[in-house]
């Protein structure tokens, strides 16, 4: 049921004493842990808490790299879609589109590109990591598309980084046929 469909009950909402409305919220806050993180970080953080946030993650990856390097493509595969749902947390915690490119790019331009095959199984690994790979860097280049021409400035030259590293890898073919970019 959406609240936008129950004008009446948007009414009633409103009407409400404010005790029993803070009672509410606070009830329906406690069943949400990404509203329960996202309020504390509007209402009790600032700005320099912000760039710990990015910096844990960025200190969190750079922890797993020399592991990720070990690993077949399946495992790799796994690992990196942990590291960009982490970055996919911190914006809907943060609401920081900035932040997140920015970490979206530092976590594509610092992962390995190369894997050992997984002999095991039928499906081809390594191909489903190049598809995520680039798929994750086409929604990371419309995102960046999206932020101020100045916040492009400061961003453009990791990604022609991220770019000019995945062009000269094996994963061209499958960036070209993407439509992938060679520049910004």
């Amino acid at each position: 049921m959406k609240l936008a469909e129950h004008k009446n009950l948007k009414t009633a909402i409103t009407d409400l004493p404010v005790k029993e409305k803070d009672k509410l919220l606070l009830r329906l806050i406690a069943k949400d842990k990404v509203l329960t993180e996202h309020l504390h970080f509007k209402l009790l953080e600032d700005e320099s808490d912000l760039e710990y946030r990015k910096e844990n993650i960025k200190n969190d990856i750079e922890i797993q790299l020399p592991e990720l390097k070990k690993l077949n493509a399946k495992d790799a595969l796994a690992k990196v879609r942990k590291m960009i749902t982490q970055v996919n947390h911190f914006y809907k915690v943060t609401k920081d589109s900035i932040g997140e490119v920015e970490l979206k790019i530092f976590v594509l331009n610092v992962i390995p590109l190369e894997y050992k095959k997984s002999f095991l199984g039928y499906r081809d690994f390594g191909f489903l990591f190049a598809s995520f790979y680039i798929k994750t860097t086409q929604v990371t280049i419309n995102k960046f598309k999206k932020l101020h021409e100045d916040l492009q400035f400061d961003l453009t030259e990791n990604l022609n980084q991220l770019l000019n590293k995945i062009y000269s890898s094996k994963l061209a073919a499958v960036a070209e046929s993407s439509d992938l970019p060679n520049e910004i």
